[in-house]
């Protein structure tokens, strides 16, 4: 019934399932973007440099016609403008003329002579391969007809859907009459993810291509016809370029990084200092992205960037030969897989152990992505994998929780054994805690001050500490973690305890200590466990601390009015991985009332609710918030009082030590 139900959902109400699959779209697209490896489209900017060299935005037509004179002296194979001129030039002679009545009538009479910016700009246009942009939109009284554009034959019997616009905004007749095309710049609102671009539509009743493919077109001076296509799709053809696109005209741009895209100043171009290479023969598109003009749009990359740039982004992809489509038929293939998964499912779970049912479905949810990804990657179609995991994990639940009944029977059972369980494990704990020393009875010695805590995640736990006085001026401190929890870890936790306490009294630098330690510890070590740990000898006469590391958490040190530094350890992995190891020590001189505070993995792996971890930045960031003359007793409670805020009321997921030393000097 849940597998007809998801799979009914998926197919009866494909809107509602668009915000999901976007973003497994988007996914594809930031996983794999786009290598680029031709570049026949070249950006000009009008940039912030560009505006500021030339003045604000609209420039006078006269100054566009300079650049676009500039840019046809470097011999492009089209341009094409991201912009439209629908009203005339303010900037004209005459119109200057009629904005200043304090000009005599002689200097108006000869402003009024003067040609306008308009069939300036006109004049400069006029065969020079350049390609108007128009704004596809709702009626507009200016531009009662239909767009100009070049016609564009139809092959084969397939209704299309093309979208529709019952009217546009263009540019002044003379400027229109002068270009050699027309296209649509419209590719969505700068405040939603630009994902899919129309190819052509229908513009009062006119086939009007977008702007990157009319440029492309008239740079290839070829035609442009609409053939059907294999698997409901249509096939666009310009010249020797053909591409698919679904049955409304539209296609999925494939992105590539902005940054990485060729692009020129305006301010270059007008300065001639562009090299003629970068542009002979490519297609220009002249575009806007200037901070204050706000033609910007988002990509599926995440990235913010001009309009200009998803048009170049799609006559790459054209000349190219690179699409993106998603046929109609591509929602049934995904409901298809999504059945096929289910049944398997509920087919071999109640028959395979628990650990093979939960690998079958990892398998089935790992096959559906790479679905996806393949299709992507090798086809350029785009399979939505989501709503088939989501149902076969669904699927899976369901079996899995008819299975639950039988667990609770035998939890029953395994209760009345837990809670005689229960008063051994309590006394677990106190002997394992009484194993611990207590860092008070060496405070007869004003040198130094120590304090630690102990917290298992469970009853009993895996983490210790030791400290102890190995002669009259050495004070051994170290903090270690045993692999796994629970009564497993504890046992091994004594016995290791015992080991690296009895390898320190024996003498040696920190690195020989914890090189006998594991020899001694791996001869009791059936079940292979390791330990991390931190071992530090401090000569409480001179503050100088010798050190060593095997596979733990680096400690913090702070001095007076300083700010915690944690430190650079060296040593090696953990105890009881590499036989034989040999592990190095370190030294450094502690400053007077310059303290350490060593901590196991259970403080930095501590969890909120939210899954985040607290981390070493906020492990460093609560050290640093610490008085400078605090008591170690106070920094460990202060300490346990910041996991503790941060954790909420999330369950520990290890174990948590804190050892706090502090050199007073000699």
């Amino acid at each position: 019934m849940l597998l007809a139900a998801v799979t009914l959902f998926l197919l009866a109400a494909p809107q509602a399932t668009n915000p999901l699959r976007n973003a497994v779209f988007d996914g594809y697209q930031r996983l794999f973007p786009l290598e680029r490896t031709a570049d026949p489209v070249v950006m000009v900017l009008i940039d912030e440099h560009s505006l500021a060299t030339y003045g604000q935005w609209p420039w006078p037509r006269t100054r566009v016609a300079e650049l676009i004179r500039a840019i046809s002296e470097l011999k492009p194979a089209s341009i094409g403008l991201d912009m439209y001129f629908p009203e005339p030039d303010r900037y004209s002679p005459a119109a200057i003329a009629d904005s200043l009545p304090v000009l005599t009538q002689g200097l108006v009479n000869v402003l009024r002579s003067m040609p306008s910016n308009d069939e300036q700009l006109a004049n400069t246009i006029r065969g020079r391969n350049v390609v108007l942009g128009i704004a596809a939109d709702l009626p507009d009284p200016r531009f009662p007809n239909a767009p100009r554009a070049a016609p564009v034959a139809t092959l084969g019997g397939r209704h299309m859907n093309l979208e529709m616009h019952a009217g546009h905004v263009g540019s002044v007749p003379a400027i229109d009459a002068a270009a050699a095309g027309q296209g649509m710049m419209n590719s969505g609102q700068h405040d939603v993810v630009v994902r899919v671009i129309p190819l052509i539509s229908n513009v009062q009743g006119a086939f009007v291509p977008a702007l990157s493919v009319e440029t492309l077109r008239v740079g290839m001076d070829a035609g442009m016809r609409i053939e059907d296509g294999s698997l409901g799709l249509l096939t666009l053809r310009i010249g020797d370029v053909t591409t698919p696109m679904h049955d409304d005209g539209t296609v999925y741009v494939r992105m590539s990084h902005y940054n990485d895209m060729p692009k020129l100043g305006a301010a270059e171009i007008l300065g001639g200092k562009v090299d003629a290479d970068r542009i002979v023969d490519k297609v220009v598109l002249l575009g806007m992205s200037g901070q204050g003009i706000l033609d910007y749009k988002t990509t599926p990359l995440g990235e913010f960037v001009p309009g200009v740039a998803l048009h170049a982004q799609m006559v790459e992809n054209l000349f190219n030969g690179v699409s993106l489509v998603r046929p109609d038929a591509m929602l049934y293939l995904e409901a298809l897989t999504l059945v096929l998964a289910g049944l398997t499912l509920t087919w071999f779970i109640p028959r395979l152990p628990a650990l093979q049912g939960i690998n079958l479905a990892a398998m089935l949810v790992l096959v559906l992505v790479l679905i996806g990804i393949v299709a992507f990657r090798h086809f350029h179609m785009l399979f939505d994998f989501a709503w088939p995991v989501i149902g076969t994990l669904a699927v899976f639940t369901t079996t899995v929780i008819g299975t639950l009944s039988e667990a609770e029977r035998q939890r029953r059972q395994l209760r009345d054994q837990a809670a005689r369980m229960a008063g051994e494990v309590d006394a677990a704990k106190r002997i394992q805690m009484g194993l611990l020393p207590d860092p008070r009875e060496l405070a007869t010695d004003r040198r130094f001050d120590i304090a630690a805590l102990l917290e298992p995640a469970r009853t009993v736990g895996g983490d210790f500490y030791d400290c102890f006085m190995r002669d009259e001026d050495h004070v051994v401190f170290l903090v270690a973690d045993v692999s796994g929890k629970g009564l497993p870890a504890a046992l091994f936790m004594a016995s290791a305890k015992s080991h690296l306490k009895s390898a320190a009294l024996r003498g040696g630098d920190a690195g020989e200590v914890l090189r006998r330690a594991q020899a001694e510890i791996e001869r009791e070590n059936p079940e292979q466990l390791f330990v991390t740990a931190f071992v530090g000898f401090l000569e409480a006469s001179t503050g100088v601390l010798e050190y060593s590391s095997a596979g733990h958490e680096p400690p913090f040190a702070r001095k007076s009015g300083g700010t915690p530094e944690r430190f650079d350890t060296p040593g090696g992995p953990p105890l009881c991985v590499v036989d034989g190891f040999r592990y190095e020590a370190a030294r450094r001189r502690m400053s007077p009332g310059e303290w350490l505070c060593a901590v196991t993995d259970g403080a930095t792996e501590a969890m909120n609710t939210k899954k985040e971890f607290f981390g070493v930045e906020r492990l460093r960031t609560s050290l640093t918030w610490m008085p400078d003359e605090i008591e170690p007793d106070e920094l460990v409670k202060r300490l346990r009082e910041d996991l503790q805020r941060f954790a909420g009321k999330a369950e520990p997921a290890d174990d948590i030590t804190l050892l706090v030393v502090r050199w007073n000097g000699a």
